[in-house]
């Protein structure tokens, strides 16, 4: 086991070391034991045992080590944290209040789940709509089951100041974005430009004299972020700059996805915010999933927050591999 097996990885990882460490000092005893053997072959039999001990130590090491990387490779893959963003798109004012609707939504649902929810940064419009938010929520498997949300929603009904009863459909994204522990990119500083500004809203003695907000724009791509919740620009830094990097590790996935999508008939997972999967059709109370052609009544309950069931097929059909690219225009 000893000539086959790597320790070095192990050893540079905090969680394992210990055990690596460990595996090394069995090393040594086992090698002293043998040299012994060598120059006395009658101790063979009395160190018999003794090996074993050290071999079975060993192996319950490795197996401890493989355990906690796993571990490890499972939480950097679906993290127990995402950034919620959600974006008002066609339709106008009616486009924003869906769009604070849809973050309505998803925060009751979240709060039922037993996740912590936290507003990051909230851009409102004429009409106190949602003009773009982004909110930091925390939770065992909330990427895991949240990430499947990402795309264009559109809402269709008849909005309260429609005077002649015209049904009118307004649409607003949803992106989810997992914040790992590992950054899969490196981010350059030469490549960001960094604005600060003071920090709007209601209430707080500080609001509007500090500039603690942070704005962040990433040159190569245009993508930019902002986080205003926090109440020091350092720690509004931080918070754009792990949005920054979850954005741009996105970005990064679907213009890898792009690439053979044209050689697949479905394509799955790719996390596209332009990709329109869901329609809620508020007259005819019913919300359907382009994706998978399936549709749910009791909109009123679904947009309060109770979304489970539809979470739940989407997961399914995902994990079967059946959750296709929405055809729906």
């Amino acid at each position: 086991m000893a000539d086959t097996f790597d320790i070095k990885p192990f050893k540079e990882n905090n969680k394992t070391r210990f055990l690596a460490e460990d595996f090394e000092r069995l090393e040594r005893e086992e090698i002293q034991i043998t040299e012994m053997v060598k120059t006395d072959p009658a101790l063979a039999e009395l160190s018999k045992d003794e090996l074993e001990q050290i071999a079975e130590q060993k192996k319950n090491l490795i197996e401890q080590m493989n355990s906690i990387v796993k571990a490890d490779e499972a939480a950097d893959e679906f993290p127990n944290e995402i950034i919620l963003e959600v974006r008002a798109g066609a339709g106008g004012e009616e486009a924003s209040l869906f769009a604070e609707e849809l973050s309505t939504m998803y925060k009751n649902y979240c709060l039922a789940e037993g996740f912590q929810w936290t507003p990051v940064n909230e851009s409102r419009s004429a009409s106190g709509g949602y003009k773009e938010a982004s909110f930091e929520v925390h939770g065992r498997d909330v990427y895991k089951l949240l990430r499947f949300e990402t795309g264009v929603h559109r809402v269709q009904r008849v909005p309260a100041t429609e005077k002649n009863g015209r049904v009118h459909t307004s649409t607003a994204s949803v992106a989810i974005l997992p914040i790992r522990k590992k950054a899969k990119i490196e981010i350059k500083e030469t490549d960001l430009e960094i604005e600060f500004s003071r920090s709007g809203g209601a209430g707080g003695q500080n609001v509007n004299k500090v500039e603690t907000a942070v704005r962040i724009i990433h040159k190569p791509t245009g993508i930019d972020v902002r986080s205003t919740a926090e109440r020091s620009q350092v720690k509004n830094r931080e918070k754009a700059m792990s949005i920054l990097t979850a954005k741009l590790e996105q970005h990064l996935e679907e213009e890898e996805a792009k690439k053979f999508s044209s050689d697949r008939k479905e394509q799955i997972g790719t996390a596209d915010r332009s990709e329109k999967i869901r329609t809620y059709n508020v007259l005819q109370d019913r919300v359907t999933d382009h994706r998978i052609k399936e549709s749910w009544h009791n909109i009123t309950g679904i947009m309060e927050g109770d979304i489970g069931d539809i979470i739940d097929t989407i997961a399914e059909r995902a994990a079967s591999g059946t959750l296709g690219k929405s055809d729906e225009e």
